[in-house]
């Protein structure tokens, strides 16, 4: 529902990765082909209609043929999308094919209940098996509600990379690994706004269209995307008349962005009282790529028409030149000084069938309780470098074939 509906499978790479290093069972892209089908056939993955993509990504695709730099059509869980930009917040047209309007209804017709406002604390075990969740209703305001309780012959956690592991370590979950929480990868975004001296009107448009992919072997992807006025301005390190005078040409900009694959990974701890924390910390090299990728996408820009860049850097002059770009790559970045943001949390519950590597099989059920499984990504063993909805669903449903093949010795 929220969330910019790019399906990509994962790549072959990583896939085999993770046969060859954490030992998952039938995983390969031979194995993960029929289920990716699958999914995309369900949620209508497939190209934009032409007429659906923005001045923005017109721009952006034109850049990067200009400059000889690969550059591929988005495949969107979309059918028939007007573009209007608003993916990231829910769609206003119900042309994203989410689970809000593919799985939950297919579900419900086929006998699944839904609670909706229910928090579950905790998943109870005994004779080590899961026996059932307990937790409490949320009334209006944020209130807490009354308390309940629901069986299960088995329980699923698909709660996300940081809620899924505090989940079960509220619970008391333990594997012989002491992995559950670590691992976490987030693939670093960084984002910078390119102004052109015409109206490009960014939210006029599908939310990407193209991915810039020249950079890929560097684990650095790059495309263009749209955010509300709020969210631009709260990103940039301006303020008072300033910023005001910059928010003015809001019209006249392109947010433009990149994504880093990881070359390291943090951990989730879950403070009592609290709620789980994630601990990260971005290594020399990622901050390095970080910057090259914002000086190439700054001089993509430039090839796209902009004018200016503001850059994503605590007291960086704005650029105004492909050179000025380019030396980018000269300067020394202090690393606090970096605007970063991420939307994709993987594995803090990773699979591997060798339990002192993994917390869950190959399938997703964790080690030492054979019914309790989990369906998010957390499974990733590592970071996958593209948008990883596709590959949380392909798995996922790859997961729930073996379940059901299984139900006997499960017990359902």
């Amino acid at each position: 529902v929220v969330n910019g509906g790019m399906s990509w499978r994962t790549p072959e790479h990583i896939l085999e990765k993770w046969v060859r290093e954490e030992g998952v069972e039938k995983i390969g892209a031979a194995d993960m082909e029929r289920h990716f089908e699958k999914v995309e056939r369900r949620i209508s993955v497939g190209r934009q209609d032409p007429e659906s993509i923005g001045r923005d990504h017109q721009l952006l695709h034109a850049a990067a043929q200009k400059k000889g730099w690969e550059v591929i059509p988005n495949l969107r869980n979309q059918l028939h999308c007007a573009g209007s930009n608003n993916c990231a917040f829910g769609c206003p047209t119900g042309a994203k094919r989410s689970t809000l309007v593919t799985y939950v209804p297919r579900a419900l017709s086929r006998g699944a209940r839904l609670y909706a406002d229910a928090r579950v604390d905790r998943i109870e075990t005994s004779g080590g098996k899961a026996t059932h969740v307990t937790g409490h209703f949320i009334r209006e305001g944020g209130r807490r509600g009354p308390k309940f309780s629901a069986r299960g012959k088995v329980i699923v956690s698909a709660c996300g990379a940081i809620q899924t592991p505090a989940l079960l370590m509220r619970s008391g979950v333990k594997t012989a690994s002491q992995q559950l929480g670590r691992n976490l990868t987030l693939h670093p975004n960084a984002k910078l706004l390119a102004i052109f001296d015409e109206d490009v009107m960014g939210w006029h448009g599908v939310h990407q269209a193209y991915q810039v992919r020249e950079f890929m072997d560097d684990g650095i992807l790059i495309t263009a995307v749209n955010i509300p006025p709020s969210l631009v301005a709260m990103s940039l390190p301006h303020y008072g008349k300033e910023l005001g005078e910059l928010m003015q040409q809001y019209n006249r900009m392109v947010v433009a962005g990149c994504l880093i694959e990881d070359s390291t990974s943090g951990h989730i701890k879950n403070v009592p009282g609290i709620g789980p924390l994630a601990f990260y910390e971005c290594t020399p090299r990622d901050m390095e790529r970080a910057v090259k990728a914002m000086s190439l996408t700054a001089e993509l820009m430039f090839a796209a028409g902009a004018k200016r860049i503001v850059l994503p850097f605590e007291g960086a002059e704005d650029l105004y030149s492909v050179d000025e770009a380019r030396a980018l790559l000269k300067r020394t970045v202090p690393r606090d000084s970096l605007e970063l943001f991420t939307v994709h949390l993987m594995g803090t519950a990773r699979m591997s069938d060798d339990p002192r590597r993994g917390v869950t099989t190959s399938y997703g059920a964790v080690h030492g309780i054979p019914n309790l499984f989990v369906a998010d990504a957390s499974l990733f063993p590592t970071p996958i470098g593209v948008n990883p909805m596709e590959s949380i669903m392909g798995i996922v449903t790859r997961n729930a074939e073996w379940m059901v093949e299984h139900r006997k010795a499960l017990g359902i």
